[in-house]
């Protein structure tokens, strides 16, 4: 497939980022990406090629499927690349259960099976599979696959993956999945090329954007993470709640006339940053405000980020490095330094003029635990994956 173009789509709850990938004999290189917003009307389409970067309104509008949308962006995106070129898509899905363990090519199999944990995952897993359909639609010969978030953490062990419940619910697959895997296979990679030193040791990944969990990683492996069998669980992020007392629970439900799908909406759109603060979900917005609550939220959230790390160390049995990554992680000093801060008993210091300037290393020469920051590519995992499907014909 030299000489031919990938297309993956990143399904988010309320975005999609496309990446544009070319085909080289040693693998695909990004040449482009784009972003399509659902956050607001009319539909906002970005392209970034090099150094430009184009941003445009789009006339089509999301409905209960896609197919306008995705036509559109494809007439957008053929404006610079050669779309008639494109070999194959490849998906990031959210969740795939226990079903999927890898990537796989998209059948209608693969797609009835994904319909059945919408429940599981529903901001994000109703988007993927709109945009599968609606390009199947669209080009019904063009291949389709999927990489999994819920992938990587295959490796947990047994203790880890239980809730403390009846076995015959866990046998039904009530058990911890975990997510934010591609971004976690794109660090572990990352970290094997930039910090050999760090080959084999116990590392707790912070993935941190609108959606946040962390993952304790060992040998490039994942051993344990926040978020379990939903993305609910763990810390709290932009609108959803992290890890709630279950009781909780059982009290919204009914109270007041709630429904289940109420209490859905709270939990997941209603809560986080934007519950707490009653101002915002953007970290951003909070990190400017100078109302309490806003700072409340904040302090909630890096509260909640450094008991987690800590959690995460006693199943890694100790702790040699922190990575902090995604859009927050990635870009926000003072929520790292808040975190860190939290965590100096453990022996973190970071060097404050390296985390201010966002450098890849933060740590102070006196810190017992190396803290890094580095930019997570959950596209180019999802670039590779494809390329290894198509190649191995599965």
């Amino acid at each position: 497939m030299t000489g031919k173009l990938l297309v993956t789509f990143n399904a988010g709850s309320s975005t999609v980022k496309i990446g544009l990938f070319a085909l080289r004999p040693n693998g695909a290189e990004r040449i482009g990406k784009g972003m399509i917003d659902f956050r607001r009307l009319p539909l906002r389409f970005t392209l970034s090629e090099g150094p430009d970067t184009f941003d445009v309104e789009l006339e089509a509008e999301a409905g209960d499927e896609l197919d306008e949308v995705v036509s559109e962006a494809f007439r957008r995106l053929s404006w610079h690349f050669d779309i008639g070129s494109v070999a194959a898509i490849g998906h990031r899905v959210v969740h795939g259960g226990d079903a999927f363990a890898g990537p796989v090519r998209i059948d209608e199999g693969t797609v009835a099976a994904l319909e059945t944990l919408v429940s599981l995952a529903p901001l994000h897993q109703p988007q993927g599979l709109r945009l599968i359909r609606a390009i199947t639609r669209l080009r019904p010969g063009l291949p389709q696959t999927a990489s999994f978030d819920t992938a990587f953490h295959s490796s947990h062990v047994d203790v880890v993956r239980r809730f403390a419940i009846p076995r015959a619910l866990h046998d039904q697959g009530v058990k911890r999945y975990g997510f934010h895997g591609l971004s976690y296979k794109f660090i572990a990679a990352e970290l094997a090329r930039r910090e050999p030193g760090l080959g084999g040791a116990r590392i707790v990944a912070a993935h941190l954007g609108s959606g946040a969990s962390l993952c304790g990683l060992e040998g490039g492996l994942s051993r344990d993470t926040s978020m379990g069998f939903s993305a609910l669980d763990g810390v709290p992020m932009a609108t959803r709640c992290g890890a709630l007392d279950p009781g909780v629970l059982l009290h919204l439900i009914g109270t007041d006339g709630r429904t289940v799908k109420d209490v859905e909406d709270i939990l997941y759109r209603r809560s986080g940053l934007l519950g707490v603060s009653g101002i915002s979900a953007d970290s951003r917005e909070l990190l400017e405000s100078d109302k309490p609550e806003a700072q409340q939220a904040l302090a909630v959230f890096t509260f909640r980020i450094a008991g987690e790390v800590a959690r995460l160390a006693t199943t890694l049995g100790g702790l040699d490095a922190i990575v902090f990554t995604a859009g927050v992680g990635e870009n926000q000093p003072r929520i790292r330094a808040d975190v860190a801060a939290r965590l100096a008993w453990l022996g973190v210091e970071l060097d404050e003029a390296a985390n201010a300037a966002n450098e890849g290393t933060i740590s102070s020469a006196s810190s017992r635990i190396t803290a890094l920051v580095i930019a997570t590519d959950e596209e180019q995992i999802i670039a590779d994956e494809a390329l290894s499907v198509l190649a191995t014909g599965s």
